[in-house]
């Protein structure tokens, strides 16, 4: 007997879960090679970008932007310190909170990641068009925010 329903291996290839589902597991693996040239993780770069768009920042605040759990980003402002990429200060309003700024080599080095991103993009995309891509963005954008209100 012969099943041929969406999850057979043939049934799956046509299954959009498992095609995104694909598709994601492949541009994470690039942008995980992309950022380990940096010696960094995605999470380091999502840190860096937040304070190059917002400015200096409480570490609960990027957490929350960043959608980076507490802990996780003390770790990770500890690393981005080590390396001279961003520095704390005590924050002048509530000096039980560390102000988080970014400093010139930490905005230098976002920069550097961002043309990274952009690289895996291009690659990742390669075979759509710029409508398509365009058409594809719009796409994702909209099943996230639908999925995110629910």
């Amino acid at each position: 007997m012969e099943f041929t329903g969406p999850q057979s291996p043939a049934g799956l290839r046509t299954t959009p879960s498992w095609l995104l589902n694909q598709t994601a597991s492949h541009a994470a693996r690039l942008i995980s090679e992309g950022f380990a040239a940096h010696e960094l993780r995605g999470y380091h770069y999502r840190l860096l970008a937040a304070l190059a768009e917002s400015g200096p920042a409480s570490q609960a605040d990027l957490g929350r932007r960043c959608g980076i759990d507490r802990s996780d980003v003390v770790a990770a402002i500890n690393d981005l310190a080590g390396r001279g990429l961003v520095v704390r200060a005590p924050d002048p309003a509530d000096r039980r909170r560390n102000v988080i700024s970014l400093t010139e080599a930490g905005a230098d080095e976002g920069r550097r990641m961002a043309e990274t991103v952009e690289r895996v993009q291009q690659d990742l995309l390669a075979p759509l068009t710029a409508a398509e891509r365009d058409q594809l963005t719009r796409l994702l954008t909209r099943l996230l925010e639908h999925h995110s209100r629910t």
